[in-house]
Order: C-alpha cells, then sequence, then structure tokens
C-alpha cells in the first residue's frame, strides 16, 4: 500500500477549535501534515496566537473566527474559506462550549449548551457538508466522547473535588454519534464520509486518587495526552480511510472495552 495514502498534504482541513486541551495538539499535528490548516472559533485571539506559532514553524496555518450556533456566522466563515481556500477537503468539529456546571446547574446553561454544540454542530454539517458534497469528496471526523457512550463513573471521583458532572455534556455527545450517522447516509453517496471519534480521558493534572482508579480502569494503564488523538484523525481524513464511514471509534486506551 503506497505510504501516499496516509498522506493529508496539499489538502485544506478546516478544525474548529484549536487552542483548548484537545484542539491545541490537533492543530499542531495536524500543521505538520502539511495541509492548509484554517483554525475557527469564538476566541480568535487565542487562534491568532497558534496560528503563529505553527507559522513560525513553516507551516501553513490561518485563524478565523466562528460562533457555531450561530447560522449567519457559520455562514460567513463559509464564505471567506470558499473565496480564499475554495472547497474544504476536510473538517474537524472539536469545537465545545461547557456552560452548565454541575448537575443541578442552570436551565439556561443547558439551552446555551445545545445551541452550540447541537445545533451549531449541525450547521457546520449542512453548510460544509453540503460544499464537499456538490465537490464529490470530503471528509468530517467529529470530536464526541466516550461520556455519549456510558454514563458517569462517579466512583472514580471518590476522596476528591471532582464528579459533580452536567447532564448537557453526555446529551450532546451521545447524540454527536447519532448525528454522525445521519450524515454519513445523507453525504456518503457524494463522495462524503462522516465518522466519530470518542476520546477517554486526558491528563491535565487531576487528583491523584482519580488519576489511579482512572488509569486502572483503562487496557493501557495511563490516561490520554496531547499526541494521541492526532493520529487517528489524520487517518480518517486521508485516502487510507476511505471505505471506513459512519463509524464511532473510541481513543480511550481500552476504556470503554474493559
Amino acid at each position: 500500500m503506497s505510504s501516499s495514502l496516509f498522506s493529508i498534504s496539499g489538502k485544506t482541513i478546516l478544525l474548529t477549535g484549536g487552542a483548548g486541551l484537545y484542539g491545541r495538539g490537533l492543530a499542531a499535528m495536524l500543521a505538520e501534515t502539511g495541509a492548509t490548516l484554517i483554525l475557527a472559533s469564538r476566541d480568535v485571539s487565542k487562534l491568532k496566537i497558534v496560528a503563529e506559532e505553527e507559522t513560525a514553524k513553516g507551516h501553513r496555518v490561518f485563524a478565523e473566527s466562528l460562533d457555531q450556533g450561530d447560522e449567519a456566522s457559520v455562514i460567513s466563515l463559509h464564505e471567506r474559506i470558499s473565496a480564499q481556500h475554495g472547497a474544504l477537503h476536510g473538517l474537524v468539529n472539536n469545537a465545545v462550549l461547557r456552560p452548565m456546571k454541575g448537575a443541578n446547574g442552570a436551565v439556561e446553561q443547558f439551552a446555551e449548551s445545545m445551541r452550540v454544540n447541537a445545533t451549531g454542530v449541525m450547521l457546520m454539517h449542512r453548510h460544509f457538508g453540503k460544499t464537499m458534497a456538490e465537490a464529490g469528496r470530503g471528509s468530517i471526523v467529529n470530536i464526541g466522547s466516550i461520556q455519549g457512550m456510558i454514563g458517569p463513573s462517579y466512583e472514580l471521583y471518590t476522596g476528591t473535588n471532582m464528579g459533580d458532572m452536567p447532564p448537557d455534556y453526555f446529551f450532546h455527545k451521545g447524540g454527536m454519534e447519532n448525528l454522525t450517522r445521519f450524515y454519513a447516509a445523507l453525504y456518503g453517496p457524494h463522495g462524503v464520509r462522516v465518522n466519530n471519534l470518542a476520546p477517554g480521558g486526558f491528563f491535565n493534572n487531576q487528583p491523584e486518587p482519580f488519576l489511579q482508579r482512572y488509569c486502572e480502569h483503562t487496557m493501557l494503564g495511563r490516561m490520554a495526552d496531547e499526541t494521541d488523538l492526532g493520529g487517528a484523525v489524520i487517518f480518517l481524513l486521508s485516502d487510507a480511510s476511505r471505505y471506513i464511514t459512519g463509524v464511532n471509534l473510541p481513543v480511550d486506551g481500552g476504556y470503554t472495552a474493559k
């Protein structure tokens, strides 16, 4: 098999987010591939810093403003990208808003979460996926979560100040998994693939009792770091995965399989 199948060099990729916990690592790995990388989120000032850091390494990285829960903002970004770069080859839906704090967070916070994380993700598929379908090719990779596959494991948090988890995250990550299947079916006849990744826990200096319990529950004995998600994303963006669509792939060190 030609190694070029695994390459996305020369392709134009849009990554929503790009400065956060998962996003910064994804931005670095995608930039290194030789793709033209466009970063988009509401806090464009942070993305500009990322773009400058990656551009200084010789990579092609651009920062754009986007409120994905606002259709006018999605349309505006779509028009700017189309005018400057043409049709996308790949879209990575990574951006997420976390306004709800705990199980008893305000209803208004739940609604705001749905605006961005549910309606917004649908809008990204609708507007950018349609253009990919018109071009007859493309790959959409959604960044979900194992929390869209399983319920909360409260026992992991005993003895820590963690564990008051909000219901919105479980709701929209579970919905993202099946939204992936919907758009995979809709766009598949037009050469566009849509897949979902379900990352597990990401190391972020959590309390030791949680870390020990979580790592013991994985098959690899550790949490993810900033390099663990990018390989799966690049694979799904590349032609090496050209017959893979509608898939939910856990990237969790075996957590959900154990």
